[in-house]
């Protein structure tokens, strides 16, 4: 084989060349209770119409403020929460309306870490036995298979296997986030969401946690969706993210070119809240730290989103057609995609 043939295989195995998850127009929606003056029940849009592609041995990041729909995506996108309508496809296969029981095979392939390690451990039930329950269900083996796979999981994350017969609440907040991790490894998938899975930590822990991550993607040719608030988590883990804001999609771009130039306005405020640290050594980076940018208003009603483009309430840019057309998704010159009509970064 010459070089030239060897790099283009190189390039057609690298990790990320394929979609593993696609998900088309996905949209939750929950009515919610009328009240007696009401003559129509009021529909919550919590995810409204997100299309987005994660590649395979990625990490896709999911950014946004509290309440804005990226929770409820990552249960959707794993079918932990049944689709309102839309189309999500794992591996090639299309699982938005599969029935429970058609479901269970694909199960093992997509995995959820929780954002709360305590309360997503049953504290009636030691750590081994919480990491081989998906093993027992799936039927991994007999009592001594699951057992040293089990171990084996626990050293994989940092877990010494003498830990085995402890119950939750004798182990600290990062070594229940990892006794989560290894449950979600324990069926070897190919996807993990990750639901916001450091916030619940201390600092000195969230590095370590992070850390973790990172390995087992190297180790085990993972694929992440990281959800999270924290803009600095986001940007060490992820190779491309996805802004939200009321429930959709607002930008998706490469990492660092997110951070360098935002192209939707809500993008920039948010980056411009980002802590940079100035340890008085460049004077030209100094320079150039983006001013904070304070945005008017508040979040809007998601009951009652803004007609046009949901932001236009409180976007510095917002002109009179952003009122009233809603801004697709689309890709701009440079290459990245914004739901803005106005783009910053054309």
């Amino acid at each position: 084989m010459t070089a030239l043939d060897t790099a283009a295989a190189d390039e057609n195995t690298r990790p990320g060349s394929d979609v593993l998850l696609r998900a088309t127009d996905v949209t939750k929606h929950y009515t919610l209770r009328a009240d007696s003056l009401a003559r129509h029940r009021k529909v919550l849009r919590a995810v409204d119409g997100v299309s987005l592609e994660v590649r395979a041995g990625e990490t896709l990041g999911i950014v946004g403020e509290s309440g804005c729909g990226k929770s409820t995506l990552g249960r959707c996108l794993v079918r932990l929460t049944d689709l309102t309508s839309g189309r999500v496809e794992f591996d090639g296969q299309d699982i938005s309306t599969l029935s429970a029981r058609r479901l269970r095979p694909v199960r093992p392939g997509m995995q959820l870490v929780f954002q709360d390690p305590q309360a997503s451990l049953n504290p009636r039930r030691r750590a081994g036995d919480i990491v081989a329950e998906p093993l027992l269900i799936h039927r991994y083996g007999d009592a001594a298979a699951v057992r040293k796979r089990v171990a084996e999981l626990f050293d994989v994350v940092g877990l010494a296997t003498a830990h085995l017969d402890r119950y939750p609440h004798e182990f600290s907040g990062g070594q229940r986030q990892r006794i989560g991790i290894a449950r979600a490894l324990a069926t070897d998938p190919k996807l993990i969401v990750a639901d916001e899975p450091v916030s619940a930590l201390d600092v000195s822990i969230q590095a370590q946690v992070l850390n973790l991550f990172a390995d087992l993607q190297d180790e085990f040719g993972l694929t992440y969706v990281f959800i999270a608030h924290d803009l600095g988590v986001v940007r060490h883990v992820s190779d491309r993210i996805a802004v939200m804001y009321l429930g959709e999609i607002v930008e998706l771009a490469e990492t660092e070119e997110l951070y360098a130039a935002p192209a939707h306005p809500y993008t920039e405020a948010l980056m411009s809240a980002v802590p940079e640290i100035d340890d008085g050594t460049d004077a030209a980076a100094a320079g150039s730290r983006r001013e904070r940018i304070v945005l008017s208003g508040d979040v809007p009603n998601p009951v009652a989103k803004p007609t046009g483009c949901t932001f236009h309430t409180r976007c510095p840019y917002a002109r009179e057609r952003c009122a009233v057309e809603r801004p697709p998704l689309t890709r701009t010159a440079s290459g990245r995609q914004a739901a803005c009509h106005y783009p910053l970064m054309g």
